[in-house]
C-alpha cells in the first residue's frame, strides 16, 4: 500500500510563463536515482505552487484557427504574455492585438485585470511571412490591372466610333491650333459629326446658361446643369482634334458625342460646360 517512489514528483509541473523564465530549477524535478519522466499534462487550479510560491492560472490563447492550452503566472504581466504568446506563434509581440474582455493592457498583471482559470485570450496578427505572402499577390494584381488599363483600346479605335471617324476630316472643319488653349470663339464652332455621321455645331448661349446642339434636322437647347461630365481623346493620328462627348444622363447610351473639335477649344469646352464658363 505504500507510494512508489517518484510518484510525488510526477503530480507536480513546472510553472511555464512566471516572469519569462519558468519556476525553480528544482520543481518538477524526480528524487535522484529515479528516471526522468515527463510531468502529465494534468490541469492547474488557481491555488499556489506548492514549491515556487506563484500562482498559475490554465488560458486558452485563440489565434487563426489555432487554439494552446497555456499555464501561466497570474502576477505576469500583459506585455510578458505577449512574450509567451510569441514563443507559441512566431507571432511578433508588436504585431499582436490581444483581446480580454477588451484590448489586454501590457503594462498591468493578468491578476488585476481579474484573469480567471479557462479564460480566453484572443490575439489577431498576422507574421511578417504572412503579411510578404498576402502583399506579394496584390502588388502583382495591381500591377496587371495597370498593364491591362494601359494595353486599354482607345476610344477611337473603337467599332463604335471608327465608323464615323473613317468618314475622315470634315471639308469645312475648323482649323486647329495644336498645343494652344483659347477661348471659346463668339461664333459656334462648326464643321463637326455626331455618331450618326450628321454634321452638328456648338452654341455656348452663356447669358442663358445653355449649349445648343444643332443639327440639320433640329436643335437642342441644353442646360448647362444637366451636363454631367465631358469626355474627349485625341483623335489617332489627328491629334489636333478630339472626339468629345457630353454625358446627358447616368449611362454611356446618354452620351452625345461629337467628332473633330479643334484641341484649343477642348479646356474651354470642359470648363464652360461644368460652370466655369466665367474665366473664359
Amino acid at each position: 500500500g505504500a507510494e512508489e517512489p517518484g510518484m510525488e514528483a510526477e503530480a507536480q509541473e513546472l510553472p511555464l510563463g512566471c516572469g519569462g523564465e519558468g519556476g525553480s530549477p528544482a520543481a518538477g524535478r524526480a528524487p535522484v536515482g529515479e528516471e526522468h519522466r515527463d510531468p502529465p499534462q494534468a490541469s492547474v487550479s488557481n491555488g499556489g505552487d506548492a514549491e515556487s510560491g506563484k500562482e498559475l492560472v490554465e488560458l486558452k490563447v485563440i489565434w487563426n484557427k489555432n487554439k494552446y492550452d497555456v499555464k501561466f503566472c497570474l502576477d505576469s504581466t500583459g506585455a510578458e504574455l505577449k512574450q509567451k504568446i510569441h514563443s507559441l506563434t512566431g507571432l511578433p509581440p508588436a504585431m499582436q492585438k490581444v483581446m480580454f474582455k477588451g484590448l489586454l493592457p501590457e503594462e498591468k498583471t493578468l491578476r488585476e485585470i481579474k484573469v480567471t482559470n479557462g479564460a480566453k485570450i484572443m490575439v489577431v496578427g498576422s507574421t511578417i511571412n504572412d503579411v510578404l505572402a498576402v502583399n506579394t499577390p496584390k502588388e502583382a494584381a495591381q500591377q496587371e490591372v495597370k498593364a491591362e488599363e494601359n494595353k486599354k483600346e482607345p476610344l477611337c479605335r473603337q467599332k463604335q466610333h471608327r465608323k464615323v471617324l473613317d468618314k475622315g476630316k470634315p471639308d469645312d472643319v475648323m482649323p486647329s491650333v495644336k498645343g494652344v488653349q483659347e477661348r471659346l470663339p463668339t461664333v459656334p464652332l462648326s464643321g463637326m459629326y455626331n455618331k450618326s455621321g450628321g454634321k452638328v455645331r456648338l452654341t455656348f448661349k452663356l447669358e442663358q446658361d445653355q449649349l445648343w446642339i444643332g443639327t440639320k434636322e433640329r436643335t437642342e437647347k441644353l442646360p448647362m446643369g444637366s451636363i454631367k461630365n465631358v469626355v474627349s481623346e485625341p483623335i489617332e493620328g489627328h491629334e489636333d482634334y478630339h472626339m468629345m462627348a457630353f454625358q446627358l444622363g447616368p449611362t454611356e447610351a446618354s452620351y452625345y458625342w461629337v467628332y473633330w473639335v479643334p484641341t484649343q477649344y477642348v479646356d474651354a469646352i470642359k470648363d464652360t460646360v461644368l460652370g466655369k464658363w466665367q474665366y473664359f
